[in-house]
């Protein structure tokens, strides 16, 4: 194997996500997990579990999972790369504490993770680094030799990324009809978070209105709309917009939202739009139901022509960027030159979280960070 595709030190590496049911009667077991400590009734679950049961109870996130890791493996064994790839979920099978269990018996001591969450967030970010602690703990506990772990920097920016979703928001545009075709809007879709988390989010330095989480969502757009008139010739406007809100209705969250966004342009006379979720990797739940079901029906209420574009999923130009990603975090911790790739005015993301980035909302140790109590 040539030097290029060496990912020593690292002899592993683990795709960690968020998790979801895989059938009717995992769904309430599944929001006791997210839920946990909230004190949530299981009559209240079951109402929030109506979303999973339009969709018979399965949630597609762990099928979209299944087919990155496929597309990674496919990836890494063409160009050479040898790396075996674990998942581990949050809060449904496979669990994390698992996983990590059966990556010890298997050997590995240096542990690369790849989050399905491409930006600066506490929950992110931050969360799973909380979440590999609390495994990391288990394990100890059970008296195993604990791997050393290092997470992936945030990827928003990497045209692996960035191109399947321009070239999901310019087949959503030929899609429209021709007659609105041209004034089209794109509304940018992220999940919405609380703004005190927001402006919280990212180094410390990146603190403020927003946070790291607004500003890397903006730029993101920019490159996307800028790519986008360069290949049509067309300026759409285009704004950031939120979905996916909860909690208590008394906290702020960031605004505005989808629905509220699409009325709003249909009260302005805009003839058509592209909703363009650029804050997620796969076309899980939260896009199917909040998007493809109540945001298309807002607008088939408004009469206004909307489409929705892809997010990248398993998209080979994705799996080639976390290779990429990989290999430059492995030239790091080798001590090698590495040339970070990164599109927009951000550049490349820190390696290792700092102290005080997208802080805990209560105070619990996080792994492969800077405050990591396992060095």
């Amino acid at each position: 194997m040539s030097d290029a595709l060496d990912a020593t030190p690292y002899d592993a590496l683990l795709l960690l996500s968020f998790g979801g049911p895989e059938g009717p009667d995992d769904v309430v077991p599944f929001l006791e997990n997210v839920t946990r400590g909230r004190g949530i009734p299981t009559e209240r679950l079951k109402e929030v579990g109506q979303h999973y049961f339009l969709f018979g109870g399965v949630s597609p996130i762990n099928d979209q999972n299944r087919a990155l890791l496929d597309a990674l493996r496919k990836d890494f064994a063409e160009h050479g790369l040898d790396l075996p790839i674990y998942w581990g979920n949050r809060n449904w099978a496979p669990y994390l504490t698992d996983t990590l269990r059966e990556m010890v018996a298997d050997g590995r001591r240096r542990v690369l993770v790849l989050a399905t969450s491409a930006y600066a967030s506490y929950s992110g970010c931050r969360q799973y680094r909380e979440n590999l602690a609390d495994s990391l703990a288990a394990l100890a506990a059970e008296g195993l030799e604990l791997p050393k772990i290092d997470k992936l920097r945030h990827y928003f920016n990497h045209p692996g990324f960035l191109d399947p979703m321009i070239d999901g928001v310019l087949q959503s545009l030929a899609d429209l009809p021709e007659d609105v075709r041209a004034g089209a809007h794109i509304a940018f879709t992220t999940h919405s978070v609380p703004t005190a988390s927001a402006d919280t989010s990212g180094p410390v330095e990146a603190h403020g209105e927003g946070g790291a989480y607004v500003e890397e969502h903006l730029d993101v757009a920019q490159l996307i709309a800028d790519a986008v008139r360069g290949r049509t010739g067309i300026d759409h406007p285009w704004r950031l917009v939120y979905q996916s809100r909860s909690g208590a209705p008394q906290i702020p969250w960031l605004e505005p939202d989808i629905c509220d966004h699409l009325e709003a342009l249909h009260g302005a006379g805009v003839p058509a739009v592209v909703m363009a979720p650029i804050g997620f990797v796969s076309d899980h739940m939260e896009v199917l139901y909040d998007l493809d079901t109540e945001a298309t029906a807002k607008a088939e209420e408004l009469g206004l022509p909307v489409r929705r574009s892809a997010t990248v999923g398993d998209d080979p130009r994705f799996a080639a960027a976390i290779r990429e990603l990989v290999l430059e975090r492995a030239a790091v911790e080798n001590g090698r030159e590495a040339m970070p790739c990164a599109l927009g005015t951000l550049g490349a993301s820190h390696n290792l979280c700092p102290v005080g980035c997208c802080p805990a909302r209560a105070l619990r140790p996080a792994a492969a960070g800077a405050d990591s109590p396992y060095a």
